[in-house]
C-alpha cells in the first residue's frame, strides 16, 4: 500500500531546500531509488554515533556518581564533627567547657597552626642549607683538586678542564638555587650571604687560574703574532692573513685545548654576570653589568704590549700608530666570527659580539695609549713658554691628530658595520666603546682645549676673508647649504662662515655622546656665529657712522650685512631641523656651558635669535633713514597751507614743491629694491609706507589747513602719484597708506554728507568704512573742509 505524501506546509524548510536541490527535473526522479538508499546509510551511521555517545554518556554519569557518592559521604562526615562540635560549646555544663573549646578556636589553634608552618619553613630552610652547602663542597673541591693538579708542576691541561667545567657545573646549580631563594624567600638574606662568601672565595681562584690557563695556551700558540713586519718602511705589506694568524692554525688537541679554555672562561663571566644581576636587582643592569669579555682582553692585552714597542719610536708619526692598529685589528676581525663568536653563543653569553669586541678592546687600547702618551705631550707643548711659531706648530699637530682619530673612527665604524649590527652603534654607549675619541669622555678639560684650538684655527682662516672687500661685494653664486640661495643675494663672506663652521660639526659628529658634541659646538661653533655678526655689526655701524646711512654706498653696505644676516640664519634653521641638533637641543642642560636665555630648546638658538634681532633692527634703521630723507625734502610741501586752498598749476600732474621728495623716494627704493634680498625688502618698504602715511597725515590733514575743491584736487593728485611709487610691489598700495586714504575720502565727500558725521558718531564711521580714523580726527577734517557757494 503505497503511503500519501505529507503536505508541503508540513516538511520543515531544510527538507524542502534537499528536496529542491536534488529532484529539480524529471530525470531527477530516476536517481531517487540511489538517493533514498544514501539517505538510509546516513540515518544507520547517525543512530551508531547516538548510540555510542549514550553508552559513553551512561559511564561517565556512573563514575560520576561513585565520586559523588565518596564526596559526600566525606562531607556528611564534616557536618557531623561540626555539629557535634557546636553541640559541645552550645549544650556544655556551665561555661567552663565552653571557654575551653573558645580558647582553643582563638588562641591554641592559630598558635599551632603557625608552629605547623614554622616546622615546614625549618624543614624546607635545612633542605635548601644542605643543598647549597653541598654544592659548594663541590665547588670547593674542584678548586682545590685545581690548585693541587697545579701545584705539582706536570698538570694535565685535559683533567684540568674537567674539573673546571664541574666547578662551574655546580657554581651554576647554587646560582639557580641562590635566585630562586631570593626571590620566593627574600628573609634568608643571611643563608644566602654566606653561600655568596664562599662562593666569591672560589671564585677568586678559579677565575684567575683559568686566565692563568689561558694566557699559557695563548703563548703556546704563539700569540701575539709578531709584528716586526710592520714598520714604517711597509705598513702596507700583503700578507695572508690566515697564515700568520695562530688561530687559524691551530690543529687537533691544541685546538680542542683552546676552545675548552675559552669557552670556560666565557661560561664563567656569563655565572659572575647572572650573579650580579641578583645581587644588584632594581638599579641600572645595563649599564652596571655590561663588561669587556675577558677571553679577548687576554687576545688584545699582548698584543697591546707588543704594540707600545713600535709606538715610542712614532710619536711624531703619529700616523703610523693609527695604521697599525688598524690593520691589526682588520687581519684578525674574521676569526672572531668564525671561531670564537660560536663559543660564546655555546656559553650562553647573551649581547656579546666577539667582532665588536675584539674591536672594542683594540680601539680600547689605542685610546690609553693616546691618553697616557700623545694628549699629554701636546698639552704640554700648547701650554708652555713657546715662540708663537712653536705654537702654532703644536696646534697643527693637536689637529693632524685629530683629524687621525676621526679618520680611524670611521674605518673602525665600517668594520663594526660589516657584521650587520650598525643600528646599536647608534647609542652612545656602543659609540663610546668603538671611538677612539672616547678619550674625551673622561677628559672633558681636553675637550676645551680642542674646542679652543679649533677655533682658533677657524678664525686665524676667516681673518684673511673678512678683510677681503671682494667677498663682501661678490654675492654668493652657487651654495649646496640652502635651495635658493639667489634669492637672499647674500655676500660671499656667509658662505666662507658656513663652510667652516660646517666644517667643525661635522668633526664633532664622530664624537662618542650627544653631550660632548653639544659642548663642543657651544665652545667652537656658537663664536664663530657670534664673530660673524660681530662682523656685520662693524660694517653697519662704521656705514653709519660715517654719513648717518645718507650716502648710497653705506646704505648698499648695510643691505648687504642685512642680506648675510639673512642667509645665515636660514642656513642655520635648516641645519637645526636635523636629529643631530634636536638631540643636543634635548641635552643642553647637562652641558657645562650655560645656554643663553633667549635659547628656546635647540643649541644655537640665541644664535638665531641675535641674528634676527639684528636684521630687524638694521632694517628699521633703513625705513628710518629713507623716511628722514623724504621728511628734509617734503618739508616745504608740508607747511604750504595756502596751497589747499588752491587748484594745481596747469601741466602739473603734482604739486612742484612735492616732486623732490618723491624722486628722492623713488631713488632711494631703487637702491634698496636692487640690492636687499625680497623677504627684508618687503619689511623695508611696508614700514615705509606706513611711517609716511602718519607724516602725511599729522602734517596735512591735522595741520588745520583749510582744504577747498581745487586744494583736495590737487591733494588727490598727490596721493595718486605717492601710490603709484608702491604700485610696483602691491595691487592696492593705498591700503598701506589708510590714514591718509580715509582723510582723503571724507575730503572728497559732499557737505550734505559730511553734517551727518557730526551726529552720527560710530555708527556713521562703521556706515561709511571709516576704520582708522577716531572720531575726532574725523571731526577736525570735517571742520577743515571748506565747499565753493
Amino acid at each position: 500500500m503505497v503511503e500519501p505524501l505529507p503536505l508541503v506546509s508540513s516538511l520543515s524548510p531544510s527538507v524542502l531546500s534537499f528536496l529542491d536541490s536534488n529532484l529539480l527535473t524529471a530525470n531527477d526522479l530516476q536517481q531517487a531509488p540511489r538517493l533514498v538508499s544514501e539517505l538510509q546509510n546516513d540515518c544507520h551511521l547517525l543512530e551508531q554515533s547516538l548510540t555510542d555517545l549514550n553508552q559513553s554518556l551512561g559511564t561517565c554519569l556512573l563514575a560520576y556518581s561513585t565520586y559523588s557518592d565518596q564526596v559526600g559521604v566525606l562531607f556528611n562526615d564534616i557536618n557531623a564533627k561540626l555539629s557535634s562540635f557546636q553541640t559541645s560549646i552550645s549544650d556544655g555544663e556551665g561555661g567552663e567547657q565552653r571557654e575551653r573549646s573558645e580558647a582553643f578556636l582563638w588562641k591554641e589553634l592559630p598558635a599551632l597552626a603557625r608552629e605547623v608552618a614554622r616546622v615546614e619553613a625549618v624543614r624546607v630552610y635545612a633542605e635548601t642549607a644542605l643543598k647549597l652547602d653541598t654544592l659548594v663542597g663541590d665547588i670547593e673541591d674542584a678548586v682545590s683538586s685545581s690548585v693541587n693538579r697545579n701545584l705539582r708542576k706536570q698538570p694535565s691541561a685535559e683533567n684540568s678542564e674537567e674539573v673546571r667545567f664541574v666547578a662551574i657545573s655546580a657554581l651554576k646549580l647554587a646560582e639557580d638555587v641562590l635566585c630562586k631563594v631570593s626571590r620566593t624567600r627574600p628573609q634568608w638574606s643571611r643563608l644566602v650571604s654566606a653561600v655568596d662568601h664562599r662562593v666569591d672565595r672560589a671564585l677568586a681562584i678559579l677565575r684567575p687560574q683559568a686566565i692563568a690557563d689561558y694566557r699559557s695556551l695563548l703563548a703556546s700558540l704563539g700569540w701575539p703574532p709578531p709584528l716586526t713586519t710592520l714598520n714604517p718602511s711597509n705598513l702596507e705589506a700583503k700578507k695572508s692573513a690566515e697564515a700568520t694568524n695562530p688561530l687559524f692554525t691551530m690543529r687537533g688537541d691544541l685546538k680542542r685545548q683552546y676552545c675548552d679554555s675559552f669557552l670556560a672562561l666565557c661560561k664563567l663571566q656569563e655565572l659572575q654576570t647572572q650573579r650580579k644581576s641578583r645581587q644588584l636587582q632594581g638599579q641600572n643592569l645595563e649599564i652596571t653589568l655590561h663588561q669587556p669579555l675577558w677571553a679577548i682582553e687576554e687576545l688584545v692585552n699582548p698584543i697591546s704590549i707588543a704594540s707600545q714597542r713600535h709606538f715610542a719610536k712614532w710619536t711624531e708619526k703619529p700616523e703610523l700608530i693609527f695604521a697599525l692598529v688598524y690593520k691589526v685589528t682588520q687581519d684578525y676581525v674574521d676569526s672572531m666570527d668564525e671561531l670564537l663568536q660560536p663559543l660564546v653563543d655555546e656559553a650562553m653569553l647573551s649581547g656579546y659580539s666577539c667582532r665588536e669586541e675584539w674591536i672594542s678592546s683594540m680601539v680600547t687600547s689605542l685610546s690609553t695609549y693616546m691618553a697616557k702618551e700623545i694628549f699629554p705631550m701636546y698639552i704640554g707643548q700648547l701650554d708652555g713658554e713657546n715662540t708663537s711659531e712653536n705654537r702654532l706648530q703644536a696646534k697643527i699637530s693637536w689637529l693632524h691628530v685629530i683629524d687621525l682619530m676621526i679618520s680611524f673612527d670611521k674605518k673602525v665604524r665600517t668594520l663594526v658595520a660589516q657584521s650587520g649590527i650598525m643600528l646599536l652603534l647608534e647609542e652612545d654607549g656602543n659609540m663610546q666603546n668603538i671611538s677612539s675619541l672616547s678619550v674625551f669622555c673622561d677628559r672633558p678639560d681636553w675637550l676645551d682645549i680642542w674646542a679652543e684650538v679649533e677655533l682658533s684655527d677657524t678664525i686665524d682662516k676667516l681673518s684673511p676673508e673678512i678683510a677681503d672687500e671682494k667677498k663682501w661685494l661678490m654675492e654668493v653664486q652657487e651654495s649646496a647649504l640652502v635651495l635658493g640661495s639667489e634669492d637672499y643675494r647674500s655676500p660671499a663672506i656667509s658662505s666662507a662662515f658656513l663652510r667652516r663652521l660646517s666644517s667643525i660639526i661635522e668633526r664633532c659628529r664622530s664624537l662618542p655622546g650627544v653631550p660632548l658634541r653639544a659642548r663642543f659646538i657651544r665652545l667652537a661653533g656658537a663664536p664663530i656665529i657670534h664673530r660673524f655678526l660681530d662682523s656685520l655689526l662693524l660694517r653697519c655701524q662704521e656705514a653709519e657712522g660715517l654719513t648717518a646711512l645718507t650716502d648710497d654706498d653705506a646704505l648698499i653696505k648695510v643691505t648687504k650685512s642685512i642680506n648675510a644676516s639673512r642667509y645665515f640664519e636660514s642656513v642655520l634653521k635648516e641645519w637645526c631641523e636635523e636629529v643631530f641638533f634636536l638631540e643636543m637641543g634635548l641635552d643642553h642642560n647637562k652641558l657645562g656651558i650655560p645656554v643663553g636665555e633667549n635659547s628656546s630648546g635647540g643649541i644655537i638658538d640665541e644664535e638665531i635669535c641675535n641674528l634676527e634681532k639684528f636684521r630687524t633692527e638694521w632694517s628699521e634703521k633703513l625705513s628710518t633713514v629713507v623716511l628722514r630723507g623724504f621728511d628734509a625734502c617734503s618739508r616745504d610741501y608740508l607747511k604750504n597751507r595756502k596751497q589747499w586752498m588752491e587748484k594745481s598749476e596747469e601741466g602739473w600732474a603734482v604739486s612742484k614743491s612735492f616732486i623732490v621728495a618723491l624722486d628722492y623716494l623713488q631713488v632711494k627704493m631703487s637702491i634698496l629694491e636692487k640690492n636687499l634680498n625680497k623677504m627684508d625688502f618687503v619689511g623695508v618698504w611696508r614700514n615705509l609706507a606706513t611711517a609716511i602715511d602718519c607724516l602725511l597725515f599729522s602734517g596735512i590733514f591735522m595741520s588745520n589747513a583749510k582744504f577747498y575743491d581745487g586744494g583736495v584736487e590737487r591733494l588727490a593728485n598727490d596721493l595718486i602719484v605717492l601710490f603709484g611709487v608702491f604700485k610696483a610691489w602691491c595691487l592696492r598700495p593705498e591700503s598701506f597708506f589708510p590714514k591718509s586714504s580715509e582723510g582723503l575720502k571724507l575730503l572728497k565727500m559732499e557737505d550734505k554728507q559730511l553734517r551727518g558725521s557730526v551726529g552720527g558718531g560710530e555708527r556713521w564711521l562703521r556706515q561709511n568704512m571709516i576704520r582708522h580714523l577716531t572720531a575726532t580726527e574725523v571731526e577736525r577734517i570735517v571742520k577743515s573742509r571748506v565747499y565753493s557757494n
